[in-house]
C-alpha cells in the first residue's frame, strides 16, 4: 500500500519578481532569473500514522534563468521541534518525493532543481496573518523576511489584491497578495526587496492538489 498523507499549510511566499509574478500569469520572470522563499505552518496534516499539524517548514529555491529551464538549487528547512518520524515525513513531502509525479508545487519544482542542499533542522519563527497580508519570519543564521500589503499611493490605505486560480495551478486556488523583503545567507544566499509576496493555503495529498475553497475566501461571501 502506498503512503497516505495530507499536507495543509498556511504559507507565505516571497520571490524576486515584481507584483506580476510570471509563474502566475504565464509570463517571463521580472529579472530573467528566479529566487523564492516559501515558509509555512502545517495546520492539518499527517503522513501515514505520523501527525504533522503545528510544525513549521521552509523551502528555498534559486534558478539561474526561468524555472522551466532548470538547473535550480533548493534547500529544505524543517522545524527543529519535529521528531525523527516527522522530519522524515516533511522532508519526503517538501522534496517532492511523496505523491504522484508533477502533482503539486514541490514535485514540479523538484523536477527543475539539480543542486539539492542538505536539509536543515532549525527553529523557524513565523508570524503571519494571511488575511491582513503581513508576515515576519526569522530562521537564525539563515533567513529574515517580512511582508505587508501594497499601499494605495492615493489614499495611503492598504491595497487589497487577490488572485484566484480555480484551475491550471499546481500550487493554490486562491492567494492574497502583498510585497515582501527577504535576505538569505548560507548555501542559498539571496536577497530581494519590496517584491511579489503571496499568502495561500497549500493543500496537497498523495494524489495531488486538493481543490477545496480555502478559508481565505470567506470575505467573498459577505
Amino acid at each position: 500500500m502506498s503512503d497516505q498523507w495530507l499536507f495543509k499549510s498556511e504559507t507565505y511566499d516571497n520571490c524576486n519578481c515584481a507584483m506580476n509574478c510570471g509563474c502566475q500569469f504565464n509570463l517571463p520572470s521580472t529579472h530573467g532569473y528566479c529566487q523564492s522563499a516559501f515558509i509555512g505552518t502545517v495546520v492539518e496534516g499527517y503522513f501515514n500514522d505520523t501527525p504533522l499539524a503545528g510544525l513549521n517548514w521552509a523551502a528555498l529555491y534559486k534558478w539561474p534563468g526561468e524555472i522551466a529551464e532548470g538547473n535550480g538549487k533548493r534547500q529544505i528547512i524543517v522545524d527543529e521541534r519535529a521528531d525523527e518520524a516527522q522530519r522524515t515525513a516533511l522532508e519526503a513531502i517538501i522534496s517532492g518525493k511523496a505523491g504522484a509525479p508533477l502533482s503539486n508545487l514541490f514535485s514540479v519544482f523538484a523536477s527543475t532543481c539539480s543542486d539539492l542542499c542538505e536539509t536543515l533542522f532549525l527553529p523557524i519563527d513565523l508570524k503571519a496573518d494571511l488575511e491582513a497580508r503581513t508576515a515576519r519570519v526569522e530562521i537564525p543564521g539563515i533567513l529574515k523576511s517580512s511582508a505587508s500589503p501594497k499601499i494605495n499611493e492615493f489614499t495611503g490605505e492598504p491595497f487589497h489584491v487577490a488572485l484566484a486560480r480555480p484551475s491550471g495551478s499546481f500550487e493554490f486556488i486562491y492567494a492574497e497578495l502583498g510585497l515582501g523583503t527577504t535576505s538569505v545567507t548560507g548555501d542559498m544566499e539571496m536577497a530581494f526587496e519590496d517584491s511579489w509576496a503571496h499568502f495561500c493555503v497549500h493543500h496537497f495529498n498523495q494524489d495531488g492538489m486538493v481543490r477545496e475553497r480555502p478559508r481565505l475566501t470567506a470575505w467573498l461571501g459577505r
